[in-house]
């Protein structure tokens, strides 16, 4: 194996590691962290969360195949930015879900009571497990550029953007106006409109 290929199994390893993990700690306290496609959700939104997993699911395996041929097009030094880029979004996924502690949940979670989580990276995303999805995602797709490869990340991409937007339509239901500044304030992956939050302090 190549330093590549051992670096990708580290990233992939750490990233679903927390992911799992977060599910095994939440189930011992009697929580289901996997609401994806889960309960009577409106057709529109049940569908995007079944494709969303289909794609996310999807992609593990292209990204393990990728690993095992060493498939790739690009030269060394866009493999390892890819690395960096990937590791980034490890570091993202995991102090998003630490922060969210037991609110977190993978899908709406129409009949759970969380609370709303505003700080920590949650105070510069709004969406910081997503982000580090997607950094996860390109990160790999850099270190591993094939056509099938780039195809499944931008469906995944697409995909978890999809899930962001029925979320911010299922969000006001349950924490109402306390979300619709949050979501005036905060940008929906990265960034604060300081603009917002001086004029509210007057």
């Amino acid at each position: 194996m190549n330093i590549f290929q051992i670096g990708t199994i580290v990233v992939l390893a750490i990233f679903y590691m927390v992911y799992i993990g977060k599910m095994l700690s939440q189930r011992k306290k009697g929580i289901q962290t996997d609401q994806i496609a889960k309960g009577k959700k409106h057709t529109s939104v049940f569908l995007i969360e079944v494709i969303m997993k289909c794609a996310t699911y999807g992609i593990v395996l292209v990204q393990l195949i990728s690993v095992m041929i060493d498939w790739n097009w690009m030269p060394a030094g866009v493999r390892y930015i890819g690395f960096v880029i990937a590791l980034l979004g490890d570091v993202i996924f995991s102090i998003s879900v630490r922060t969210m502690k037991d609110s977190w949940r993978a899908g709406i979670p129409e009949n759970d009571k969380t609370e709303m989580v505003t700080e920590g990276i949650y105070a510069i995303s709004r969406n910081p497990a997503f982000l580090g999805f997607d950094l996860m995602y390109i990160g790999v797709m850099l270190i591993y550029f094939n056509p099938i490869m780039i195809a499944f990340t931008v469906f995944a991409v697409i995909m978890l953007h999809l899930q962001i937007l029925s979320e911010e339509k299922f969000l006001p239901t349950v924490f109402g106006d306390e979300y619709e500044e949050y979501k005036k304030t905060v940008f929906r992956y990265l960034g604060r409109n300081f603009s917002n939050h001086i004029s509210r302090q007057k």
